[in-house]
């Protein structure tokens, strides 16, 4: 199988990288959002102790046009630290779209040229 990778017309093979395999696992309260725990395995399913386990956080803000999901990792060695720093690490991802979702409007915004006739152009 080859994808499009991204969009941009290169093609890559689809291939699972098996030096990178985990296994997850996720918790939530039901509420506010849920935290998946990725512990390292190897192509075997056995734990594979040289890697750290990995916390990933999901959640949802909700806009005008519907609701828009945020995933960020969190840093964290366990569960329970994980679930302490989630809402700073929500926050974080949510600033950071946020700041993208401006840098994107302005350069839209940027691009219109309003020439001494009034009519508006687009590049």
């Amino acid at each position: 199988m080859v994808l499009d990778k991204n969009g941009t017309g290169e093609r890559v093979e689809a291939k699972v990288d098996l030096g990178n395999l985990y296994r997850q696992e996720t918790y939530t309260d039901l509420g506010v959002g849920s935290i998946q725990c990725l512990h390292p395995i190897t192509p075997e399913g056995a734990p594979d102790a040289s890697r750290k386990s990995l916390f990933m956080g999901t959640a949802q803000i909700m806009t005008p046009h519907g609701p828009i999901p945020v995933q960020c990792e969190i840093p964290a060695d366990t569960l329970r630290a994980a679930c302490l720093a989630f809402p700073n690490a929500v926050r974080t991802a949510v600033n950071d779209l946020l700041r993208e979702a401006r840098q994107i409007e302005r350069e839209r915004q940027g691009g219109i040229v309003i020439p001494r006739g009034g009519k508006i152009e687009l590049p």
